[in-house]
């Protein structure tokens, strides 16, 4: 049975790959930050008590600023494959928590490949690397354009992801980079743009709000769906040789576009309800981000299968089902408490 170790697995990325690796028959160790409440929610479905013989999936205590813990529970651990996903991936709070930020988007990484190095394992080590690297970068972006990144989290990743290429060739480690474009779901943070607006509209549809608060509608992003590229990440670990690849749509749609296929989805006018906040603006803006990711497809046999209109339904449908308990919960007189978005 092989052993994978994740980070970041309470995570959207990190709980669709958890699914795909059990579903493959791995053992599964997730790093979890410790919290006075739970925040294991993503996984919940997944997990079994550590008595029941059955169980494959066990979460470890730590965090990728201690650097020693990292060491001691790969020593433990052993995994044959590492994916590191675990981040401060926020854009824009990293403007605000820069120094954070880099600890540890861009020093965790190097904490993990040390560890990697010091204790000498056999393994496999996957670095979820960003799109938002490209920054200011003409469109369409490959492993061959140049980064240009305009804020303290592509910055960060920028650093981890040569880092990575760096201890590829000086240690020869099995590292490789998945530079993933935007990619989305129904678990996607609530502070994330894309589920931000499902979340509210689906709320503004059933009277539970009015407004939604957004920031420059004119970014254009190239999104997929979450579950799709957790695959890019798993098939370029199986590869005889490690490689950094593009994984994308190779479509691309401003804000503005999603905003409104999503309020069209539920019949409702979005210009009535959206509101532009500069507080939500970024010092820096991306302008296009868009995908080539033709050396996937042709090395890794991997694209695609869900396209925006459906990741789109998805994630209405999700959040539809949230609203309606919402409202439920409400109409018995029960108080509810909107998260800050």
């Amino acid at each position: 049975m092989k052993k994978a170790f994740i980070t970041g697995i309470t995570g959207q990325d990190g709980s669709y790959l958890a699914e795909l690796l059990l579903s493959k028959g791995y053992e599964v160790h997730g790093l979890i930050r410790r919290s006075s409440t739970f925040n294991t929610d993503r996984i919940d479905h997944l997990y079994r008590d550590i008595h029941d013989p059955a169980a494959r999936m066990y979460l470890h205590y730590g965090d990728l600023s201690v650097s020693g813990q990292m060491t001691d529970l790969l020593a433990c651990i052993r995994p044959d494959e590492i994916y590191n996903l675990g981040a401060q991936s926020h854009v824009r709070v990293s403007f605000d928590m820069p120094e954070y930020t880099g600890d540890v988007t861009g020093l965790g990484t190097l904490r993990l490949l040390e560890a990697i190095r010091k204790t000498g394992i056999k393994t496999k080590f996957y670095q979820a690397s960003s799109s938002e690297m490209f920054g200011a970068a003409p469109p369409p972006q490959n492993e061959l354009t140049p980064f240009q990144p305009q804020s303290p989290y592509a910055a960060a990743k920028v650093y981890a992801h040569h880092m990575v290429q760096n201890y590829r060739k000086a240690y020869n480690i099995f590292a490789c980079n998945g530079i993933l474009f935007n990619h989305e779901s129904p678990r996607r943070g609530e502070t994330f743009v894309t589920r931000k607006v499902t979340r509210a509209a689906t709320r503004i549809k059933l009277g539970l709000k009015d407004k939604l608060y957004l920031g420059n509608l004119d970014a254009r992003r190239d999104w997929g769906y979450a579950g799709d590229y957790v695959e890019a990440m798993w098939l370029m670990v199986q590869q005889d040789e490690p490689d950094d690849y593009v994984v994308a749509t190779g479509e691309t749609y401003s804000v503005r576009e999603f905003v409104e296929k999503v309020f069209e989805k539920l019949d409702l006018d979005y210009r009535k309800h959206v509101i532009i906040d500069k507080r939500y603006f970024r010092p820096t803006e991306v302008d296009v981000l868009l995908g080539d990711a033709a050396k996937a497809r042709k090395k890794l046999g991997w694209s695609p299968k869900v396209g925006f209109d459906r990741l789109i339904d998805m994630m209405v449908k999700a959040d539809m089902e949230l609203a309606e308990k919402e409202k439920t919960l409400r109409d018995a007189g029960y108080e509810w408490v909107e998260k800050r978005m």
